[in-house]
């Protein structure tokens, strides 16, 4: 690939204080093209091995844009940060800082402008003795001090970081308070309302002590061939347009359309997933939103869809929200913990988003604390006085303010759901919702095994909801999150406007479909190596006990309970189809060497 590529990274040491401009070997491109696949291959590289501290200096920080990103494909802006995680861990913990990769998606605007910039990935190792922020400016790069915005909320640091830069044609990323304070679930905010936010990505960069990016490029990589380029542009753009009753649905709603959706059909979160459709579901689901709170609709570079939302949250909560409720945060922070106060709710999410915390995790956890307290496994004593109530949003908000602080009850809290219930025991593991200790995201399991059972107990981050169910939908996951394009988009991008004809185009490459599709199988192979040789085997393969025992009492999912037998003939099948020893979960030598991942030292 000579074109459509910039060929170089940014190697950033904050121990010495030291950046250095360093090639990327072509056949990585070609073999995991850009964003998370690039990433766990420079990742293995940087890694020392096996058992690194994942808040260690020499635990590597990577931002790599998609490969498309950058060019003006709609919804192809994606951005991978890539990691090793500081909140999984094996059952059979043989070495003292196992735990698994660890990447975290996110769109806006900050991975085209590193691309802009002229580089392909920003690799950040070492610890800085003082925040820093580190800014680029194409060939201008140099460590700036941070201290002053150290503690700030990601809402006034958005602000006050533009203003120093004094140029807001520059784009951050960067971390709250959370991350700051040690939070194990910390997330990076890009453009105020787009997170990175799984697997705690921000917790490591916290550690580190980098505050933020700042990034501003003015070039593009080059195109190789431009006449099909211009003419896929224009297709898949006319493509979007054509296709207006789907656009104008993620446009009206966002993925808040699902809410009520997937309470209806019994697959939501709801009541620390002991139920699967909430009663109050009308109060917060998009049409509420739209007509009570929600102003304005924004988009990500170069996207048609707009499916993100801000406006004005009134009553005792209110306050301007600068991201309205989404699938995932309404439902965490919402019918997970049986909220159905809009306005509350909104300011919930904001509230979480200003400490810099992913609410996905922050929810699991106070739905758990929830239900130890309900069934007195604990009292309020041990929440420092805080009396959580399922559908009481100032309870909730103190515990938010808890954790991102750090006080009291809030160290624990912040270590997740697997951390509290082994401190509190008595049973409470039945109902921790988490698989390796990543704590499960808002899409319930009793009667999804096959799709959302196998999704997150295979997910090689830790519970993922974005794996897919099946080997073929998680390599094409991979693929996604590895060329940058948005899942909300995934189905524009077929047949004639494949993604592989996409980067023949910019690249002047001749891959096929079959040769797209084996980077995905690649990448996911990969990940699992590198987990496998941190410890992860089938004994951490496993769904939460709640889903076994637990039957939802009403809703379109009643009385349904996964079997544990099917559910371990479920994963034999898996392990076979993938071409991995179902006893050990250890790709097959066949398999590892088809797949050119050899160099994998285990």
């Amino acid at each position: 690939m000579k074109f459509g590529i910039n060929g170089q990274l940014l190697e950033v040491d904050l121990t010495t204080q030291t950046i250095i401009r360093r090639s990327i070997p072509e056949a990585y491109y070609k073999e995991y093209f850009g964003g998370r696949g690039l990433g766990m291959r420079l990742l293995y590289d940087y890694l020392p091995g096996p058992g690194t501290n994942p808040f260690s200096p020499e635990n590597p920080l990577l931002f790599v844009p998609g490969l498309l990103c950058g060019y003006p494909f709609p919804s192809a802006s994606r951005t991978c940060m890539v990691t090793k995680s500081p909140i999984t861990s094996p059952v059979e913990k043989k070495l003292a800082y196992a735990s698994t990769v660890s990447y975290s998606n996110m769109g806006g605007f900050i991975g085209p402008e590193i691309k802009f910039a002229g580089y392909d990935a920003i690799v950040v190792t070492g610890k800085s003795e003082k925040p820093v922020y580190l800014f680029i400016e194409n060939d201008r790069f140099e460590l700036r001090d941070a201290s002053k915005f150290w503690g700030m909320g990601t809402n006034a640091f958005d602000k006050a970081i533009l203003d120093e830069l004094g140029d807001r044609r520059f784009e951050t990323a960067y971390i709250g308070p959370g991350a700051e304070n040690g939070v194990l679930f910390g997330s990076v905010l890009n453009t105020a309302a787009r997170a990175a936010g799984r697997g705690g990505t921000g917790s490591v960069m916290g550690s580190k002590k980098l505050k933020a990016i700042a990034v501003r490029g003015t070039g593009m990589p080059p195109i190789g061939r431009h006449k099909e380029y211009v003419d896929l542009l224009k297709r898949i753009r006319v493509s979007f347009m054509a296709d207006s009753e789907s656009k104008n649905n993620w446009r009206y709603g966002g993925t808040a359309n699902a809410i009520e959706m997937s309470s209806n059909r019994g697959s939501q979160a709801v009541k620390n997933y002991a139920e699967g459709s909430f009663v109050g579901v009308k109060n917060i689901n998009a049409d509420a939103a739209r007509q009570q709170v929600w102003k304005r609709d924004f988009a990500c570079y170069a996207c048609q869809l707009a499916c993100k939302k801000s406006g004005f949250a009134k009553g005792a909560y209110g306050g301007v929200v600068h991201e309205g409720i989404e699938y995932e945060t309404g439902t965490m922070l919402g019918a997970n913990l049986m909220i159905d106060d809009l306005n509350g709710l909104h300011s919930m999410i904001e509230l979480a988003d200003d400490y810099g915390m992913d609410i996905i995790s922050l929810g699991n956890v106070i739905g758990f604390l929830t239900e130890c307290l309900e069934k007195e496994l604990i009292t309020t004593d041990f929440l420092d006085g805080i009396e959580l109530r399922w559908g009481q949003v100032a309870p909730a908000m103190e515990m938010i303010h808890k954790i991102g602080r750090m006080e009291g009850v809030g160290r624990d809290a912040s270590k997740g759901v697997r951390h509290l219930s082994e401190l509190i025991g008595q049973q409470s593991s039945d109902f921790a919702i988490h698989v390796k200790g990543h704590e499960l995201a808002a899409w319930n399991v009793n009667g999804y095994a096959k799709s959302y059972g196998i999704s997150y107990t295979v997910a090689n981050r830790g519970a993922c909801h974005m794996n897919g169910g099946t080997p073929k939908g998680q390599d094409q996951s991979a693929l996604r999150d590895s060329v940058g394009i948005c899942s909300f988009a995934a189905s524009w991008y077929r047949d004639d406007l494949h993604p592989a004809m996409l980067i023949n185009a910019i690249s002047d490459s001749n891959i096929s479909t079959a040769d797209y599709d084996k980077v995905g199988e690649r990448i996911f192979n990969l990940e699992k190596l590198m987990n496998f040789r941190e410890g992860f085997n089938r004994l951490d393969d496993v769904l939460p006990e709640r889903f076994f025992k637990d039957a939802h009492t009403f809703g379109q999912q009643k009385d349904v309970l996964i079997g544990r037998d099917e559910f371990e003939q479920i994963m034999d099948e898996y392990y076979v189809e993938r071409g991995w020893n179902p006893q050990s979960t250890k790709p097959e030598k066949e398999k590892i060497i088809t797949l050119g991942l050899d160099f994998v030292q285990l």
